[in-house]
């Protein structure tokens, strides 16, 4: 009975140690392959390197908003709006492993139940290609309207605004300049260079009455899409251990689907060249040693439609300040 029991234990523990070294070999091959792959790329190491680490932990504070100015004009009368969403102030953290990065989120005034607004962002940067998506919903666009008669305030919870954008890049002196340096930090940028853009963006959504607007509003509902191409120029400029970013990107509409459905019935926007929509990025980072960097990010995307006397202008932007620790 005894030397059963031994064997069995044997026997369990040849299960166990077998079972472990299974899945080391299994993280050890996983490892290889995001190794290889992290350090593959076209690169000039004289001007861009990868960080010596593998793993990066970032804490951050973010923040974002919208505002639209908007001009018509019916029947003669000059009508003008100016509405904003409440900032959403977010904190996030992130860990970026071989390239690979693993995040959360949180909205503290979302917890405490003052603001219900919700956004989704989707980054991925690249030397020579990346983009940026995001969507956003908001019950907090709120502003002034007025016309010939005066001004008519427009409080929160009236309007239901929900909005996509996309834009895309691809970098030609991408073996010289690195956005990822300027914005997510998985590469450095060593010497200062610059590179011109080509891209695309998109910007699309609607705004439209809710159950809770006073009846003078009626029933509207705007509907916006816009698709443009263009191209510009960025810099990362590299002064010790400093690193400062800026790049614009104006690309002109060359497709939109814009309309204005009022009680009912609907009117579409022709297109009025030039119309644009414009990207403009900057960045400050500070490498405190080669473990420790602190930074900000600034990103904002601009549209503007229509003509002298029926025009929009939306302008969507994110803050970002972090830290971040390299190991």
């Amino acid at each position: 009975m005894k030397k059963t029991a031994v064997f069995l234990l044997m026997l369990l523990a040849g299960s166990v140690t077998f079972a472990q070294s299974k899945r080391e070999v299994m993280r050890e091959r996983v490892d290889s392959v995001l190794r290889k792959n992290y350090e593959k790329g076209s690169y000039d190491t004289l001007y861009i390197k990868r960080p010596d680490s593998k793993l990066t932990l970032k804490v951050r504070g973010n923040l974002s908003g919208n505002y639209i100015h908007a001009k018509n004009t019916v029947d003669g009368d000059d009508i003008r709006a100016k509405l904003n969403t409440d900032t959403r102030a977010t904190l996030s953290a992130a860990a970026t492993y071989y390239g690979v990065t693993a995040g959360f989120a949180i909205n503290p005034a979302k917890l405490g139940g003052k603001n219900k607004d919700m956004e989704f962002n989707l980054n991925a940067y690249g030397n020579r290609f990346g983009v940026e998506a995001s969507y956003q919903l908001s019950k907090t666009l709120s502003g002034d309207i007025s016309d010939n008669d005066g001004t008519y305030h427009l409080d929160k919870g009236f309007l239901r605004m929900a909005t996509v954008s996309v834009t895309g890049y691809y970098a030609f002196n991408h073996r010289h300049f690195s956005y990822p340096a300027a914005f997510t930090q998985s590469y450095i940028q060593k010497r200062s260079a610059g590179s011109w853009l080509v891209g695309f963006s998109y910007q699309g959504g609607s705004i439209k009455t809710t159950d809770d607007a006073p009846d003078e509003l009626g029933n509207a509902r705007i509907y916006v899409g816009n698709f443009a191409i263009g191209g510009g120029y960025g810099y990362n400029l590299v002064a010790k251990k400093w690193l400062f970013h800026l790049s614009a990107q104006p690309n002109v509409i060359i497709f939109n689907s814009n309309s204005v459905k009022m009680n009912g019935e609907k009117r579409s926007e022709s297109l009025h060249f030039p119309e644009m929509i414009v990207n403009s990025r900057a960045a400050i980072i500070y490498n405190i040693n080669t473990k420790y960097f602190v930074g900000t990010t600034y990103v904002v995307n601009s549209t503007l439609f229509g003509d002298l006397d029926h025009y929009t202008r939306q302008v969507k932007w994110r803050a970002r300040a972090f830290v971040g620790m390299r190991l």
